[in-house]
């Protein structure tokens, strides 16, 4: 099968996560296999229903990222803000924090629930990973929660974090990844990408490899890729294509174990 197209990749990303936003009353899901995909370290009491509704993180990067007062945060990936709303918590009313999300919906929605949090310290920016909207060397930390595995150009999307960080400013990443690879298995890597779903989280996911040498390439330093938990069969999804339902138990069980949850951080050299 022919690699997707960019631009399709995008679009189709777009009008997903703009469903979600407009059924976040409804429903609950996220990119992680497991009951809870806003983790047990999380407050969620108070918070607008609607943006934890809308959540559709695999971690929790506002809680590893050692937020202080005053800092400036970007969340790459923001949709309906839980995120946003809980940094923006943390680093307080001489702080600010900036949502960028490619969908229109899902950027509606956020404003919608930062004003219900009664937060003045938080913005939102409708743009693309790959052209970040905001001025060289402005953001303390950037955050941001399963969004860069559906990004196409993952390389032009570091690149662009690492320019609006400031020197010495810190990427901390809840994404899913594969760990290792996807060698040694009966179908070819480009065969297992195209049974699997962009939406989803699994079709764009990086090999922890490609993501280091990524960062690296991207000029950060101090690079940490843990893996938090691993996939099973079942997460997957429920709707697999016929290309994976065929394959052996142990070998399904082998291929969902490789895809990840991990936490990613770095660092931009101050110098």
């Amino acid at each position: 099968m022919a690699e997707m197209d960019p631009q399709r990749i995008k679009l189709t990303v777009a009008d997903a996560y703009g469903r979600v936003a407009r059924s976040a009353g409804t429903s609950t899901a996220c990119c992680q296999p497991v009951a809870s995909c806003c983790g047990s370290a999380r407050d969620l009491t108070g918070l607008p229903a609607e943006a934890v509704a809308s959540f559709r993180g695999c971690g929790n990067p506002v809680g590893l990222a050692a937020l202080r007062p005053g800092q400036v945060v970007l969340d790459l990936g923001s949709g309906g803000g839980l995120d946003v709303i809980l940094a923006a918590k943390e680093i307080g009313p001489s702080g600010a924090v900036y949502g960028l999300d490619l969908s229109a919906e899902m950027t509606r929605l956020a404003r919608r629930n930062v004003r219900r949090a009664g937060l003045e310290n938080a913005a939102f920016v409708r743009g693309d990973l790959e052209a970040i909207p905001i001025r060289d060397r402005s953001a303390d930390v950037i955050i941001s929660n399963c969004v860069i595995n559906l990004t196409p150009d993952k390389v032009q999307a570091l690149f662009e974090a690492f320019r609006v960080l400031k020197p010495g400013g810190r990427l901390v990443v809840s994404d899913i990844v594969v760990d290792p690879d996807l060698n040694g298995l009966p179908l070819d890597e480009g065969e297992i990408r195209s049974a699997l779903s962009w939406v989803g989280c699994l079709a764009g996911a990086l090999t922890t490899g490609r993501y280091r040498a990524f960062l690296e390439a991207a000029g950060f330093r101090g690079i940490e890729v843990r893996i938090e938990y691993r996939y099973s069969p079942d997460g997957l999804g429920s709707g697999l294509p016929a290309a994976l339902k065929r394959l052996p138990l142990e070998v399904l069980a082998d291929l969902a174990g490789r895809f990840a949850g991990a936490t990613i951080m770095a660092y931009k050299p101050s110098r």
